[in-house]
């Protein structure tokens, strides 16, 4: 069954919302992560900040996973 692509246009209210809301919550994970990471020294942080700061912009994974595992305790 192939899936066909929807547009703008033909979702509803609720759909829209949650479109929205997924990707407001994307950038902010994003700004927090790049805020962080800015202002973390590089002693506290596994791997290089070059390494890190373009794994950010990958989709959720990259925030996550920097808070998760790029930081040291």
């Amino acid at each position: 069954m192939r899936m066909t692509r929807k547009k703008w246009t033909d979702l509803d209210n609720r759909e829209r919302g949650a479109v929205i809301g997924l990707g407001a919550a994307q950038l902010l994970l994003i700004g927090a992560a790049l805020r962080d990471l800015r202002r973390r020294p590089a002693a506290e942080i596994r791997g290089s900040k070059r390494l890190w700061t373009p794994v950010v912009f990958l989709n959720f994974v990259g925030p996550i996973a920097y808070f998760l595992f790029g930081r040291k305790r």
